[in-house]
């Protein structure tokens, strides 16, 4: 089955949650290294990517199509294109793996769906995207379902630990240092000083090298 991913990406000042330990063009480089984490695996799927981007962006290995309209002003028109599958995958999601992609596509069903932490969606793979319409931030996950059950599709909800950790919070950096081996966002971490910390009650964090700090 040929299919086609759409990534929104957003290259100019992302993740700003993660100020605290990392200054905008380290941000921005981070940000860039989970791209190439979830680019890889959608192409060892056997997957074309086109990337949504809020500002110019080049890839070598996918389209770009710059779209100054909200997150999903700009899903929407671009699911209007497609006519053929289309799988909506988050840029910040670095530990997929081509064979969660691969379940993902697999399904039977007309839609399939993994929830992000919060209520929010990760990753949405649909059969039939121009009868589609995303309706991403807030209770996200219950809105796609509702918006799917209008749509008459039958939905497969995919509870995957990889594909729903995003990475928003210094938190979730711990799962990439733990998780993320032959990663790109796990050597950017690492070549910045981040190393995993256990406090006094046991609880796992990062700690970041004094001297690699951001000013």
């Amino acid at each position: 089955m040929y299919f086609h991913a759409l990534i929104p990406f957003k290259p100019t000042n992302p993740k700003t949650r993660l100020s605290c330990v990392l200054n905008q063009e380290e941000r921005e480089a981070f940000a860039r290294a989970m791209l190439e984490d979830v680019i890889a695996s959608v192409q060892k799927s056997g997957c074309s990517a086109t990337l949504l981007c809020t500002h110019p962006f080049k890839h070598e290995n996918a389209l770009v199509a710059v779209r100054k309209e909200s997150l999903n002003e700009a899903i929407n028109w671009a699911l209007g294109q497609f006519h053929c599958p289309a799988l909506i995958i988050m840029a910040d999601l670095p530990l997929v793996t081509a064979g969660d992609i691969q379940r993902l596509i697999r399904t039977e069903k007309d839609m399939a769906i993994v929830p992000g932490r919060g209520g929010g969606t990760n990753v949405i793979f649909l059969k039939k995207p121009q009868c589609f319409r995303a309706d991403f931030y807030g209770a996200s996950f219950l809105d796609h379902l509702r918006i799917a059950g209008e749509c008459g599709f039958s939905v497969e909800l995919i509870d995957s630990f990889r594909m729903s950790t995003d990475v928003d919070e210094k938190e979730d950096l711990v799962e990439i240092l733990i998780h993320g081996k032959g990663r790109k966002s796990r050597e950017f971490l690492e070549g910045s000083g981040f190393s995993l910390v256990i406090d006094e009650k046991g609880r796992v964090g990062v700690q970041r090298d004094p001297h690699e700090e951001a000013l």
